[in-house]
């Protein structure tokens, strides 16, 4: 069986429970009162907003120098464009979504102090018009990327449960496959 890297599992699960927990804050967070929490949560927010985004890229370096390994020859043709389709939009959506964020943060005035250790870089200044449109893209992206994480979960137990093709085990640490080679 064709198998990704460790390195490659290793950041796969590690950004997707990193996702996870970005999307439960920030659905938990916005509705809350103005609080030194929230403000707590919000910086929480922005700093798993900054990892996903350095492991993602590292992530992609990998990927570059790495190629997939190859589909089922039971997947029809269309099933392994969707799949290289869907997997090049949630590329695009574990940039846009913490580079919106980031932006929007530095737009609304605010610092992002990552770990509270550091300042990281301002790209713009205070906006507050800017500010509402790049609050407005963040959410927009932020649908987007939940969609087609839904859409990627839907596939995987598709192919798990219903194909039966193995296809799962390609990202799944060793231990969870029946695949022990």
């Amino acid at each position: 069986m064709n198998r990704y890297s460790k390195l490659s599992i290793a950041l796969h699960w590690l950004i997707a429970l990193l996702i996870i927990a970005a999307f439960a804050l920030g659905f938990y967070m916005t509705d809350l009162q103005f609080s030194l929490t929230k403000l707590k949560l919000f910086s929480w927010h922005k700093w798993i907003g900054v990892t996903v985004l350095a492991l993602v890229a590292i992530r992609l370096i990998n990927r570059l120098f790495q190629a997939a390994p190859a589909y089922p020859e039971s997947m029809e043709k269309w099933e392994k464009v969707a799949a290289h389709s869907v997997h090049i939009a949630l590329y695009f959506f574990m940039f846009a979504v913490p580079l919106s964020g980031y932006f929007y943060t530095y737009a609304a005035g605010f610092p992002v102090v990552y770990l509270g250790l550091f300042e990281l870089p301002a790209p713009i200044a205070p906006d507050p018009l800017l500010k509402l449109q790049l609050k407005t893209l963040h959410e927009i992206l932020t649908t987007g990327m939940l969609m087609l994480i839904s859409l990627h979960i839907a596939a995987a137990l598709k192919h798990h449960f219903i194909d039966k093709d193995g296809i799962t085990n390609r990202m799944l640490p060793r231990a969870l496959t029946k695949d022990t080679q």
